[in-house]
């Protein structure tokens, strides 16, 4: 009877994960690497005192986009990012939040975060903060 039970587990576990899609590092672009998309509508993230230090790009066949992004807390205080403190330029010259969270940071800690930015037809090219120190 156990061994039957385990391997119902493990057909269900297999089935629950079967449907997610595996994600897969980006061409990776250098943090230097200069856009110049117009942006009429000066859509920018929320002024914060984050600085975002590198980031690597990851997607799906879905069209999921996801990044591994590092960032430093600049204030001499305990901080807190949200999805309104960063945004990513995507390779059709839009800017997007990434979807809702929140992570807590130390006075002048630095955490490498994996953050959805939700799905997209075009790829992720840069992350960016706006440093209002």
């Amino acid at each position: 009877m156990l061994k039957r039970m385990s391997w119902i587990l493990l057909v269900c576990t297999f089935g629950a994960h079967s449907g997610e899609e595996v994600l897969s590092i980006d061409r990776v672009v250098p943090n230097s690497f200069n856009l110049a998309f117009p942006n009429e509508s000066n859509t920018q993230p929320e002024q914060s005192h984050f600085s975002v230090n590198n980031f690597v790009l990851m997607s799906n066949d879905s069209g999921e986009r996801w990044a591994v992004v590092t960032l430093t807390n600049m204030a001499s205080g305990r901080r807190s990012l949200t999805n309104k403190h960063l945004m990513a330029i995507v390779a059709d010259g839009q800017r997007i939040a990434p979807l809702e969270f929140l992570q807590s940071f130390k006075a002048d800690e630095t955490l490498s975060l994996t953050i959805n930015f939700g799905e997209s037809k075009f790829p992720l090219l840069s992350i960016y903060s706006r440093s209002g120190k």
